[in-house]
């Protein structure tokens, strides 16, 4: 039987909805139909919307989505990354991306880089591949799309958050290695900054410190796990050292960079202890050179790397933290307002124009 499909795609010529429908073109082999149940507008989609990210045009938005299994392609496996078996009207997530498990970055672990790489949110709109954004009904996951059951019964709104948000949060973390009974510094406290300050404590850090030049975010990471805020003051080595003791010169060890402004990140890769580490994560855009000390790095040992995405095992790290804290933190306060796929300009213009952590669609309806 043909599903007949709604969605929405954005023009990047006009910066506008068009509101569709269509129906959906038979599986391919190793294909999954998803009904989604419900989409996160993640800033990226902000961005795009408001011009200040170029998309490929027209596109469907949103890729933080989650929802439930549809049909299979006559191929699939129907397992997921953790040898579950998924079964039609089974609740998952999925990578933000497919891409081939031989090319040589997959291979490294990066298949987030891998020359065939399709991202779920981003691509054009075309007769012959529509259906692969989050304002939509539904979602075609293609061939080599990462897929995770969701056992848990977490809100679809705390959901979505995974394969995006949590996922990225969750691939710093293994960069960072292990933050048991460290001094972090959780630079920026947006969405994906308060995530890092639970994941953090959850990791049984000795202590979280979490910046943002907005006081009211950064004070909200305390219910998220922070140990001390730094609000609208100077981040400096006074505000660090004065409410920490370190056994050696004292100092952060690990430094998670979400802000992507350069002059937060100068003023917090000096606050690093020796052998500290610092995960750039938020330098997703255009942005001035940095000025770092070469002889600083050198002389007390510093990693700096950066990451952009995230691959498999972050993905599964990210399932099994949301099923392990989800109790401990309110994660459905992240999404401020939903609206339902009817109103999307409506939901974008509430975006902009408030700033919250999330806004949700709701097509659970």
């Amino acid at each position: 039987m043909s599903i007949c499909c709604e969605y929405v795609s954005f023009d990047d010529t006009v910066r506008g909805f068009s509101h569709s429908s269509g129906f959906i073109p038979s599986l391919q082999p190793h294909e999954i139909l998803v009904k989604i149940l419900y989409t996160t507008l993640c800033r990226s989609d902000i961005y795009t919307y408001e011009g200040r990210r170029k998309e490929k045009s027209p596109t469907i938005l949103g890729h933080e989505i989650v929802g439930t299994v549809a049909e299979f392609g006559n191929s699939h496996s129907r397992i997921d990354l953790r040898g579950n078996q998924i079964r039609i009207g089974d609740r998952i997530t999925w990578a933000i991306y497919a891409s081939d498990p031989e090319d040589i970055h997959s291979k490294r672990g990066i298949p987030q880089k891998a020359a065939d790489l399709f991202k779920y949110g981003h691509e054009k709109v075309t007769p012959e591949s529509c259906f692969h954004g989050g304002l939509s009904e539904y979602i075609i996951l293609r061939k080599n799309t990462p897929v995770v059951l969701i056992k848990d019964d977490m809100p679809d709104c705390v959901a979505a958050l995974i394969n995006c948000s949590v996922a990225t949060v969750s691939g710093s973390f293994r960069l960072a290695g292990s933050v048991k009974d460290k001094i972090v510094l959780i630079n920026g406290a947006g969405m994906l900054g308060t995530i890092a300050c639970a994941m953090a404590k959850h990791a049984n850090a000795q202590k979280v410190i979490a910046f943002d030049q907005d006081q009211k975010r950064a004070n909200n990471a305390l219910a998220f796990g922070a140990d001390l805020a730094i609000g609208s003051e100077m981040l400096n080595r006074g505000s660090i050292d004065s409410s920490i003791t370190n056994a050696n010169d004292g100092g952060v060890d690990i430094l998670l960079e979400f802000t992507g402004q350069p002059q937060a990140i100068m003023a917090a890769i000096p606050l690093l202890n020796i052998g500290g580490k610092s995960i750039l994560v938020g330098s997703t855009f255009r942005q001035d050179d940095i000025r770092i000390n070469a002889e600083m790095i050198v002389r007390k040992l510093l990693t700096i790397q950066g990451l952009h995405n995230y691959n498999d095992k972050d993905l599964i790290s990210a399932v099994a933290f949301m099923e392990s804290a989800r109790h401990l933190y309110s994660f459905e306060s992240f999404v401020e307002k939903d609206f339902p796929l009817t109103e999307i300009t409506a939901a974008f213009e509430y975006a902009v124009k408030n700033n919250p952590y999330r806004v949700g669609i709701d097509l659970s309806k």
